[in-house]
């Protein structure tokens, strides 16, 4: 959703497995810079979705993050939701099971959510938390329709009037040598771009035969293989890379047109593996993505190389970060740990948030941008034809899970 060598593999891949836009507007602070965290009252925090990255944020928090308390924790399995209680000392009855469990975790009143379930539930559960007054910490994708999109772009603003805080989780904007590479890029060091191109490949997730309930499709990222539960590959993990193209282009592309197909030996899920999706932008920038979600051994990658008239510069997941002009160029570095050093960021910057009382919520906007632009290119890839921007937006289609016979 990591690279090739297995010390960096062990980052993101293991733990899934158990923008400087945002960055500058929202700058993100270390615990330390938080001003009177260790003195002041810990900000109350629910985790719903205790799976492999709910688990690992919440790690997080206990052992870096000491102004944030996790008081309730909520997951569709009730012997999920009991460990995580266990593990995190939370009280017994505030450990909340079934699809009714984002609601009742609400309801015993906390100051933040986070939002770590399948992207499906992301507009209901922030309508939720929204309505209830708590700050707001979610994942990526932010929905998988474009309706789902457009909720949360207003759920954000309503928080904005409400003074409360919408965070949305991308790492690779939170990284010193992106925010570098793309200050650069700004500032003229490459020239006007003209080519962007990302790539996004990793070994793709199980897709068992489904039974008779969606309820195994929850587990262990299966449900990234439907489009109804997670979006798809290319909406759920390709957006990484077409994230980080959109931070150097500085806006949503205008159109979209590629092919996409199932390569997988035996799908059972709706999810294509393979993309090759170009976007058009209103300056004439081109950015051409490239996805691959197969087990083939080629393990992960996620990056976006820009291409401009006098240069040209990579931003990276895991990997070289560099600028190269004719007029000289910033060496950067390798990034490493990006996943586990990303969420700590984006949860220092959700707590200084909260403390200082700054809900622009500019995250939450790009975030919205960045997955109505994947829902783009898995539309005109599934076409094969070119749909615009605006032709996107009037797509009205609700894509709801069945969630006949779940636990309530």
């Amino acid at each position: 959703m990591n690279p090739t060598d297995s010390a960096s593999a062990m980052t993101r891949r293991s733990f899934l497995r158990g923008s400087a836009a945002a960055a500058a507007a929202i700058s993100i602070l270390p615990s330390s810079a938080v001003a009177g965290t260790e003195a002041n009252s810990r900000i109350e925090v629910g985790i719903v979705g205790q799976g492999g990255r709910g688990g690992l944020i919440a790690d997080i928090i206990a052992e870096k993050h000491k102004g944030l308390k996790i008081v309730a924790v909520a997951d569709y399995f009730p012997q999920v939701a009991q460990a995580a209680g266990d593990k995190h000392q939370v009280a017994p009855d505030r450990r909340f099971s079934g699809l009714s469990a984002c609601a009742k975790l609400l309801a015993s009143k906390v100051d933040a959510v986070l939002l770590e379930t399948p992207p499906c539930f992301f507009p209901d559960h922030a309508a939720l938390a929204v309505g209830a007054g708590a700050h707001v910490y979610m994942a990526k994708p932010v929905a998988v329709d474009v309706p789902g999109c457009l909720r949360i772009e207003e759920l954000a603003k309503t928080s904005t009037q409400k003074q409360k805080c919408f965070l949305v989780d991308f790492q690779i904007p939170t990284e010193e040598l992106n925010i570098e590479v793309v200050r650069r890029c700004k500032e003229g060091l490459i020239g006007p771009i003209g080519l962007l191109e990302s790539f996004y490949c990793d070994e793709a997730f199980p897709d068992p035969v489904k039974t008779a309930t969606i309820e195994d499709r929850l587990r262990d990222l299966v449900w990234v293989n439907d489009i109804e539960i997670g979006g798809d590959y290319l909406v759920n993990a390709g957006i990484h890379a077409i994230d980080a193209a959109l931070w150097l282009a500085g806006s949503a592309p205008v159109s979209a047109s590629g092919a996409s197909r199932v390569l997988r030996a035996d799908p059972h899920g709706n999810s294509p593996d393979v993309y090759s999706v170009t976007y058009r932008f209103a300056d004439g920038q081109i950015l051409s993505h490239r996805g691959e979600h197969v087990r083939n051994t080629h393990g992960f990658a996620a990056q976006c190389v820009a291409y401009g008239r006098e240069g040209y510069a990579q931003v990276n997941y895991e990997g070289p970060a560099f600028a190269r002009g004719n007029k000289g160029g910033f060496r950067g570095g390798d990034i490493t740990n990006l996943y586990v050093n990303g969420i700590s960021r984006n949860l220092d910057t959700f707590e200084a948030c909260i403390r200082q009382g700054r809900c622009e919520n500019q995250t939450a906007a790009l975030g919205v941008r960045s997955t109505l632009t994947t829902i783009l290119g898995r539309q005109a890839a599934k076409r094969n034809e070119i749909i615009t921007w605006n032709q996107l937006l009037s797509d009205k289609q609700v894509i709801q899970p069945d969630l006949t016979g779940l636990k309530a």
